[in-house]
């Protein structure tokens, strides 16, 4: 099995996280002060949806662990955030 480093990208705002192909490893998100959501998406905004997640507006972190070799992303990894102050760590490799 060929192995890869794992890199993580942090975001804040709607944004991609890595323009290449990789494999998305797994996500840590913190909620904000607003019920939303994390979208995880290859191809940039309008691409396809990989991993969609509400999150509750209590601030009480949670991961998201992508088991095996992960999720392959062909284009990109593009994360969406909404509800106010969600970020989202994003590991991929």
């Amino acid at each position: 099995m060929m192995q890869t480093d794992v890199k993580a990208g942090y975001v804040s705002t709607t944004s991609t996280v890595y323009a290449a192909r990789t494999r998305l490893k797994g996500l840590f998100i913190t909620p904000g002060t607003a019920t939303g959501s994390v979208v995880v998406r290859d191809g940039g905004a309008s691409g396809t949806v990989l991993i969609s997640t509400a999150t509750a507006q209590d601030g009480t972190p949670f991961s998201v662990i992508i088991p095996g070799e992960g999720v392959l992303c062909a284009t990109d990894i593009h994360v969406t955030l909404t509800g106010t102050g969600t970020t989202a760590v994003v590991f991929y490799g």
